[in-house]
């Protein structure tokens, strides 16, 4: 009789050719689903107003991610906030629930690099499941809400601008604009007078004209007007503007004829031109929020200092009125 408990032990187990071959064909059906989406939801965006917008909604929140990314998150959970993978949310505390795990968030990675038969270098991209915090065991709430103050905001919209930045006079604007960039001179003029909104939106889109500009001989306002457009309308979103009065009815005119890889051409140029804005202002924004934390530790030290000399106070004048 053979005592070894050794052969009870791989009763379940697959081989592990059978495992690496079902991880293969998982990760190729996974990332031909990527490429199948990303045509799909690009033919979308670019024929649909509202598509389009809803591309852009996702993309101001998920700004570090490749346009195709944000399509691919726009065709699958377009309502995501936060997206991670499991050791992304393990490391945070949180788990992602077990009803949930056949419903990932897939988007591509870039992986290795290869050659062509024609000697240029592609690179394979990798499929990767990531999950929206609203499919984990964390509470959306505790996400942390971020507001800006107004004039902090402005402030770092005008920080290290690519053009001079000078307020003028009412009846010194173009067609009464609130901005407008005078490639010529490298400046942008400022109507005077203007709440944090309308300096916000009016100036957003002159900067992106001055950056566009910049080094380039060639320059066109109308040739860039549809992504300054695209630009302003993700910063307005990302900083708590009101965005009610943006329209993209007539983007698809934009589009017309162009193949789905020249669709996310042009978005991934306006999706830069806002990151190049947003990459200024977050670190004076930065700034501002690290000088408010020191000042408020500073301030609640003294509150506690002031608190312990108070008590002490109190503490000696009883002593004194005991010993009278």
């Amino acid at each position: 009789m053979d005592n070894s408990f050794d052969s009870l032990l791989n009763v379940s187990a697959v081989p592990q050719d059978d495992k690496v071959q079902a991880f293969i064909a998982e990760s190729k059906n996974n990332r031909n689903r990527c490429y199948e989406l990303s045509e799909q939801v690009t033919a979308q965006v670019a024929t649909n107003g509202q598509m389009l917008q809803n591309y852009l909604d996702v993309q101001s929140t998920f700004d570090r991610y490749a346009v195709n990314n944000a399509l691919l998150i726009l065709a699958q959970r377009p309502d995501s906030q936060k997206l991670g993978d499991y050791g992304y949310w393990r490391n945070h505390g949180t788990y992602v629930k077990r009803m949930e795990r056949q419903n990932p968030v897939l988007i591509l990675e870039p992986g290795k690099t290869y050659e062509r038969e024609d000697g240029s270098i592609g690179t394979y991209y990798n499929a990767k499941k990531l999950y929206d915090i609203s499919q984990t065991t964390m509470n959306d709430k505790s996400m942390e809400e971020v507001s800006y103050d107004e004039r902090s905001l402005i402030r770092a919209l005008v920080s290290n601008p690519p053009a001079n930045i000078v307020v003028a006079e009412p009846d010194q604007m173009p067609d009464n604009k609130g901005a407008y960039f005078e490639p010529e001179e490298n400046c942008i003029y400022v109507r005077k007078g203007m709440d944090a909104q309308e300096i916000f939106q009016s100036l957003v889109p002159e900067l992106v004209f001055a950056g566009y500009a910049e080094g380039n001989p060639h320059y066109d306002r109308s040739e860039d007007a549809f992504h300054a457009y695209c630009a302003t309308y993700m910063l307005s979103k990302k900083y708590g503007m009101d965005i009610s009065q943006f329209d993209f009815t007539h983007a698809p005119e934009f589009f017309e004829n162009m193949e789905p890889q020249e669709v996310r051409g042009e978005l991934s140029k306006a999706r830069d031109a806002a990151n190049t804005i947003s990459g200024r202002m977050t670190r004076v924004l930065e700034q501002d929020k690290n000088l408010n934390r020191r000042q408020q530790e500073k301030s609640e030290v003294e509150q506690k200092e002031s608190e312990d000399k108070t008590g002490e106070q109190k503490t000696q004048e009883h002593d004194r009125g005991e010993a009278r």
